[in-house]
């Protein structure tokens, strides 16, 4: 499965998405208040468990976590994929 079909799934799964075919992957996840700071913990933690990589504390910023497009390219980058 591709990163971002599984980033993706994590998201619509565990966070309230009302309607999951309109969240674009660009759409900020912030911004849409799908996912808060807390949330952005809980993708940290699935992204590190799911695909093997660490995620420093000067990493943690939107631009690598805000949308499924920018989660996705932040993992591809990490794992040299």
């Amino acid at each position: 499965m591709e990163i971002k079909e599984k980033v993706r799934g994590f998201i619509t799964t565990n966070f309230y998405v009302p309607d999951p075919t309109t969240l674009k992957d660009e759409d900020s996840l912030l911004d849409r208040g799908i996912i808060d700071s807390t949330g952005v913990l809980e993708v940290i933690g699935f992204l590190e468990e799911t695909f093997a990589i660490t995620v420093g504390d000067e990493e943690m910023l939107p631009e690598n976590l805000d949308s499924v497009a920018n989660i996705s390219a932040f993992v591809a980058r990490k794992s040299g994929s």
